[in-house]
């Protein structure tokens, strides 16, 4: 990717780049060299994580790039930001001391943001991160409502205790994180059953996006037994909020045969020339949209053919 010819290396790099997109290893020389040489090395780091088969060669050039970016810059626009990324797309275990080292600098220099996407990283390992814990703890109680959602979801995946997560969550729904806070919960799911009740008042709010967001982690909770509660809130905000399509009918996917009423909107949706969806309609929400709805109305199909 180190061409002298401005022209030559900038097609070479874009060979290397879609190749690596491909999960095509003909791809590693070219980012192998970008990241040892510095020469454009952004671009490899871009695509990196697409090669998961070959973390182990990639994992030292990106690791040794983190421990040298400057966590301190404007954090949508940093190294560090594409770094921990691409660490966090290849999914190898070896990435988590490096990791480790990016919560503690940024949390160090204040970077709330930077700490936040290194966490979510370490959640990504599961309790095969169970080293980091020692860093993520403290951070779980933190004053940021972002840091302390990061760091929570992290202790959640790093050791699975409830008594540690969903308390501190549950805290959580009463700052401007609380969707993030109600998404983590339903993640859980049965462990979260404390949290239950608070979820359920939150059916009753103002805006069709939290009465949302609230009654899919009741589901994902509380299973087959909150259909009856669910599936009303679920389809008055649709009909209020067609924005709020595409999560229900994700939701609805999971629900088996008690969703039949949900069915006259489904197919009504599904006959618009312009279907709802996504807070901003784009062809990827559309094609989601159709394939949920038809997984509903097929899943439905086949289990009135077949009653347990």
């Amino acid at each position: 990717m180190g061409h002298p010819a401005p022209l030559l290396r900038r097609a070479h790099q874009a060979a290397v780049t879609a190749l690596a997109r491909l999960g095509d290893e003909r791809a590693l020389p070219g980012l192998l060299t970008a990241l040892d040489t510095d020469t454009d090395a952004w671009r490899a780091v871009q695509v990196a994580g697409h090669l998961p088969q070959a973390a182990g060669e990639l994992l030292p050039g990106l690791s040794r790039r983190l421990a040298d970016a400057d966590l301190a810059r404007d954090w949508p626009w940093s190294d560090a930001c594409a770094l921990i990324a691409a660490l966090r797309r290849l999914g190898d275990p070896a990435a988590v001391p490096a990791l480790i080292a990016a919560v503690t600098a940024s949390v160090r220099q204040e970077q709330w943001r930077g700490a936040a996407a290194a966490l979510h990283a370490l959640a990504r390992f599961g309790t095969d991160a169970a080293c980091a814990l020692e860093t993520v703890r403290p951070l779980a109680d933190a004053e940021d409502p972002d840091l302390r959602l990061a760091a929570t979801e992290a202790l959640w995946a790093l050791e699975r205790d409830p008594a540690g997560a969903v308390p501190r969550l549950t805290d959580l729904l009463d700052t401007h994180k609380q969707h993030n806070a109600v998404d983590a919960l339903g993640r859980i799911g049965a462990p979260a059953t404390a949290a239950l009740p608070r979820l359920r008042q939150m059916l009753r709010a103002g805006y069709d996006w939290t009465r949302v967001h609230a009654a899919v982690a009741i589901y994902e909770i509380g299973g087959p037994a909150e259909v009856e509660v669910v599936l009303p809130v679920l389809l008055e905000a649709w009909e209020k909020n067609d924005s709020t399509a595409n999560r229900v009918l994700e939701c609805l996917q999971r629900m088996g045969p008690a969703v039949a009423p949900a069915l006259p909107r489904i197919r009504a949706e599904l006959a618009l020339a312009r279907r709802s969806g996504g807070y901003f309609t784009s062809v990827e929400d559309d094609e989601a949209l159709q394939h949920a709805a038809l997984a509903v109305i097929d899943r439905l199909a086949r289990e009135s053919e077949h009653p347990l």
